[in-house]
């Protein structure tokens, strides 16, 4: 067999394929057939994490060279330019917005920055996913060896609880004590999950982890399970993540083929089994409580706490919930050890923090950065800066459950403590970047609405608050509310957050403060004089009485 020469890489993320991605694969096959590449030339499919703008992506190695978008039928150009005569397929690179220089690094590509850490994306989009050997030689599954060769349980959670790795999912919770809690509770019998419900608004980082790297979760769930003692997990997956479930399914086949999941795992007596359970669309069901009770085949809603499902989780047997990006964390903490992870972030916030940004903003997609990095400076630096014309107003941090936070604390460390000093939350870490032209009253209404149709009904205070509030805000919306329905809603915000069941409810309340605190005389002007400052709002006609 001839010397592998070059590698082309297809990026294959749903929107890609969407795009014709997977054609488009079929036709760069074809065409190196054609030309009698096919024992040259490797070709694979990675998770593009860059703009939408330009996918299909094709980077052509050793040279590095991005093409995009890339169409079905351009694949015997692109084969016949660049490989068969050895010259750039100009007029198909990416455009040079998107490139430091005409051919540019993948890196420069996705706009990364140096100042960018990858620990949890560090494989994605650097290996073919459906390849179990590529993660293998990218360090997959070394954590998981040495865990078992060279470490008790009790050592693995030590380290993880010294790198002080905080819950990503929104609630920052100490993982290490978690997994401590989980040990310690009485029961043969335990489960590790891993929450891949990520059905809040504008976030999509764990899908780019599950579709570009799943063995990274695989290898942490069995870390987890041994440092517990389990010896079965499960992943509930959005059930909108069809690509995801595919490749973590495959991911799961191939693992167990291999050894390292399984009966036996290296030849040791811990056996750890891995099931993929998909979720139907409720948004509730990224409550942990309401997830497990999904996966016991009940309605999806929470359960009353205590007891916590440290103790009394999965069919009433102590388990360990945990996120996806917080587990992709997990492998390199093993390996490279516990005082390495606190050199990133902060003392209190270790680590780093996958971001997507959307918004007003010159570049949207996903980035890994330090925690403790500020607002001005994701806007700036990763996101290129505000759109022409545009002005920072406000940045929501969380989807629809994340802090409404105003252009006056942009400067803030992004992490938990000082975040939490400020009165806001760090939440999922979807930034939603917003200009002078949002309406902040149109803004809560819409999130609102998302919660009133999101709950699961089962307690007084989110089913019929979030509906009164609703109501409040799109009166306020249409022109015809009172100064008296300011009092209301914070009331009915204290209420929310203090006597819902689980955290929809206690987080819709957010909005609604966020809204009163910051932006007060915005809102009092849809009252006072009738019209929305923006002019998003359609205002009814209506007199407006003296003050």
């Amino acid at each position: 067999m001839k010397t592998k020469r070059a590698m082309i890489l297809v990026s294959a993320d749903s929107e890609s394929i969407r795009l014709g991605a997977n054609e488009l694969l079929e036709n760069l096959k074809e065409a190196l057939d054609a030309y009698g590449l096919q024992d040259e030339v490797d070709i694979a499919t990675i998770v593009d994490t860059g703009r939408s703008n330009i996918l299909p992506i094709v980077v052509v190695y050793p040279e590095a060279a991005i093409y995009g978008p890339v169409k079905p039928g351009d694949a015997r150009y692109l084969v016949e330019e660049h490989l068969y005569k050895g010259r750039i397929a100009e007029d198909l690179l990416a455009p040079p917005k998107e490139l430091t220089g005409q051919i540019g690094s993948l890196r420069a590509h996705k706009g990364y920055n140096p100042a960018e850490q990858r620990i949890v994306l560090e494989r994605a989009g650097r290996i073919d996913p459906e390849n179990i050997e590529e993660a293998i030689t990218h360090n997959g599954y070394e954590a998981l060896g040495k865990t078992l060769a060279e470490m008790t349980p009790e050592q693995v959670i030590e380290v993880v609880e010294k790198s002080g790795l905080q819950g990503r999912g929104g609630a920052g919770f100490l993982t290490g004590r978690k997994w401590k809690f989980v040990r310690a509770a009485a029961g043969e019998k335990k489960y590790v999950i891993c929450n891949a419900d990520e059905s809040e608004p504008g976030t999509f980082k764990d899908r780019i982890v599950l579709e570009g790297d799943p063995h990274v979760i695989l290898e942490a769930m069995a870390i987890a399970g041994y440092a517990v003692g389990a010896d079965e997990g499960y992943i509930y997956i959005r059930g909108e993540y069809g690509l995801a479930y595919r490749r973590l399914q495959h991911a799961i086949e191939q693992a167990e083929e291999y050894g390292v999941l399984g009966r036996n795992i290296f030849n040791t007596d811990f056996n750890f089994h891995i099931h993929l359970h998909a979720g139907a669309g409720a948004y509730v069901c990224g409550e942990e409580t309401a997830l497990i009770e999904s996966i016991e085949g009940k309605r999806g809603v929470p359960r009353s706490r205590p007891p916590y499902p440290v103790t009394h989780g999965l069919w009433n047997k102590p388990t360990t919930v945990n996120n996806v990006e917080t587990l992709a964390n997990i492998p390199a903490i093993i390996r490279n050890g516990a005082e390495w992870y606190r050199s990133f972030g902060t003392p209190s916030s270790p680590g780093t923090k996958v971001y997507t940004i959307m918004g007003n903003v010159n570049f949207s997609g996903v980035i890994e950065v330090p925690m403790g990095i500020t607002l001005r400076e994701v806007i700036n630096i990763y996101a290129k800066g505000m759109k022409p014309g545009s002005v920072l107003k406000l940045a929501q941090t969380g989807g629809s459950s994340g802090s409404i936070i105003p252009a006056a604390l942009q400067d803030v460390p992004m992490d938990f403590e000082s975040f939490r000093k400020a009165g806001v939350s760090l939440g999922s870490g979807a930034l939603l970047i917003c200009d002078q032209n949002t309406c902040i009253v149109d803004l809560v209404k819409v999130l609102l609405q998302f919660f009133r149709f999101e709950s699961c009904g089962k307690c007084t205070p989110c089913r019929i608050g979030t509906q009164r509030a609703y109501e409040i805000v799109e009166r306020i919306s249409q022109g015809e509310g009172k100064i008296s329905d300011l009092d209301t809603l914070i009331n009915l915000a204290v209420e929310m957050e203090r006597a819902s069941n689980c955290g929809l409810g206690q987080t819709a309340a957010v909005p609604i403060r966020d809204m009163l605190k910051h932006f007060r005389t915005e809102v009092e002007a849809h009252i006072q004089t009738g019209t929305c400052p923006t002019g998003i709002c359609e205002m009814m006609t209506k007199e407006v009485e003296p003050i």
